[in-house]
């Protein structure tokens, strides 16, 4: 998110038509979903059927394909590429196991990292965290920017425009959460 500031006033331009602006941005979120996807990939076991690549590529395609979304900066924009990832991520799990709902016990460790078993797993988290966006949503989207985003406290807070303090109660609220859901 280095690039923040000047993304920002691209997204700015590119959705008053401006073309240039528009490559810009494209330029500049394509090199940061890479950032994104092999900080979230990373902890994926080597065989794993999606790659940083592709999920970055499929992301990217939902974010500029036939209709761009439109984003009031570029933590709002940020925000949109993580919960793209994690539709990729959970569709992709969904597709290759087609687990069912409660049929997955899942640690506290695996809920803050990508695990092993990755596919059940995020099935289970995402069911969870659809639980969580009821219960408080503030805390459902920390957890979508630090799980599926691959975002530190630090950029959480700027995207959601929140104190540092702020993330790290609602990303211990719901690990607790979550815990106590996913583990029964």
């Amino acid at each position: 998110m280095s690039e923040s500031p000047r993304i920002t006033q691209w997204l700015d331009r590119a959705n008053e038509g401006d073309q240039e602006a528009l490559e810009q941005v494209m330029d500049a979120v394509y090199r940061e979903l890479h950032k994104i996807a092999g900080r979230v990939m990373s902890g994926e076991n080597v065989g794993h059927t999606l790659q940083p690549t592709a999920l970055v590529n499929e992301a990217y395609l939902k974010l500029f394909g036939d209709a761009p979304v439109r984003a009031q900066d570029s933590h709002h924009f940020f925000a949109l590429a993580a919960r793209q990832m994690r539709r990729i991520l959970v569709d992709h799990a969904r597709s290759r196991h087609a687990v069912k709902r409660g049929g997955v016990k899942v640690s506290l460790d695996d809920v803050c990292t990508i695990s092993a078993e990755p596919d059940g797993n995020l099935v289970a988290v995402d069911d969870a965290l659809r639980e969580l966006e009821e219960v408080d949503e503030r805390a459902a989207k920390v957890v979508e920017l630090r799980f599926f985003g691959g975002y530190t406290e630090d950029e959480v807070a700027r995207i959601l425009d929140m104190n540092v303090a702020k993330v790290r109660r609602d990303w211990e609220f719901a690990r607790a959460w979550l815990l106590h859901n996913l583990e029964g």
